[in-house]
């Protein structure tokens, strides 16, 4: 079963996608955000493209768990992303998926912000299998 996993952003929307197993997850682009339904028509060509059968969209939560003002705005971004591509959303913690991402570009000098996004979209979902893995789902 083939994901998208979506790091959301009022600016810049980094996208990754796995392989049909969920063995390997690659970083695959880097959206600029000018509105959230043309962020939403991009994912949804790149999921028809790639034939993804779900997207992992990364929710921000509080340090304490809860969510605040910027999950509201994700879960507003998702209704939008679910009636552009027709799949089924999974919300998964996005927490710490940037600094793993800086952690994992470090030896590679300056890759800019784009690639963080698309790196920190494949955190996500590397986090989002391992744990539905480890689980038995």
């Amino acid at each position: 079963m083939r994901l998208l996993g979506v790091d959301f952003g009022e600016r810049r929307i980094g996208v990754a996608v796995s392989d049909e197993t969920g063995e390997i997850v690659l970083p695959a682009a880097t959206l600029e955000r000018k509105s959230d339904r043309q962020a939403a028509s991009e994912i949804s060509r790149m999921a028809r493209e790639r034939e993804v059968s779900g997207i992992v969209l990364g929710l921000p939560r509080r340090e304490d768990g809860t969510e605040g003002k910027t999950a509201a705005r994700v879960r507003s971004f998702a209704k939008k992303l679910e009636e552009e591509t027709g799949l089924a959303i999974t919300f998964h913690d996005e927490s710490g998926t940037t600094v793993e991402a800086h952690g994992r570009l470090a030896d590679f000098g300056s890759v800019g912000r784009a690639g963080i996004d698309a790196v920190a979209a494949a955190v996500l979902l590397e986090d989002y299998l391992s744990e539905r893995r480890s689980s038995g789902r």
